[in-house]
């Protein structure tokens, strides 16, 4: 009995043998591919948590120049924040944050080209398009009108339809075209939100084009 469980246990390693000369191999090749992946993708993740972490901090520091209303400090550390993390939130934010204290210290030309940075190089639509929509009403004030009208067309986003169709109106107002802006600002009337305290901008802008609003529409807005 014994002898016949020691020939069936020798058979079985030798198929064992047989296995792992043939599989050997290719098996520690793919448990070793399958630990390197795990490893790369925790390094991974570790290197973005302290990418992120660094991205955040330097974009408080812009932040605070903001707060001071310091234009100089704000553009500078949106530099190194654009040049050292340009993938992230924090970079389009800071753009967006940059070309608002740089309007307001008169510096137009300067916050065009964070806002143009950000219209490019964001990494989400929404921030795009928010830079797309802000650098359109500089270039209006600019008269760089033909610029404005690229801008306002590359926002494909629906959140901001209304706006861009507003502020299309504005611009074609200013180009002497009262038949076109009236069909924007209707546009923009009809896909803002009615609880929206902003449609009566609207509504007064296409009342000196001679365009009364729906009772019911003007109600809505002000039953807010």
């Amino acid at each position: 009995m014994a002898s016949h469980l020691d020939l069936e246990e020798q058979e079985q390693l030798e198929q064992v043998k047989a296995f792992w000369k043939q599989w050997g191999n290719l098996i520690t090749w793919l448990i070793t591919a399958v630990l390197l992946a795990y490893a790369g993708w925790q390094g991974w993740n570790y290197y973005q948590r302290q990418e992120a972490a660094k991205a955040a901090a330097m974009y408080d520091a812009l932040d605070q120049a903001v707060q001071a209303a310091d234009a100089d400090k704000a553009a500078s550390v949106f530099n190194d924040l654009r040049e050292r993390y340009a993938g992230t939130v924090y970079a389009a934010q800071g753009a967006l944050q940059a070309a608002k204290v740089q309007q307001d210290k008169g510096q137009a030309d300067k916050a065009m080209a964070s806002l143009t940075w950000a219209a490019d190089n964001a990494s989400d639509d929404s921030y795009r398009d928010i830079a797309r929509l802000r650098l359109a009403g500089l270039q209006i004030d600019a008269k760089q009108y033909d610029a404005a009208a690229k801008s306002l067309d590359a926002i494909k986003s629906a959140d901001f339809a209304a706006l861009a169709s507003d502020r299309r109106g504005d611009l074609l107002l200013l180009q002497n075209k009262p038949a076109e802006a009236r069909a924007e600002f209707q546009k923009a009337l009809a896909a803002m939100d009615k609880t929206l305290d902003y449609r009566r901008l609207i509504e007064a802008k296409l009342a000196t084009l001679g365009v009364a609003v729906p009772a019911d529409d003007a109600a809505s807005g002000a039953a807010k």
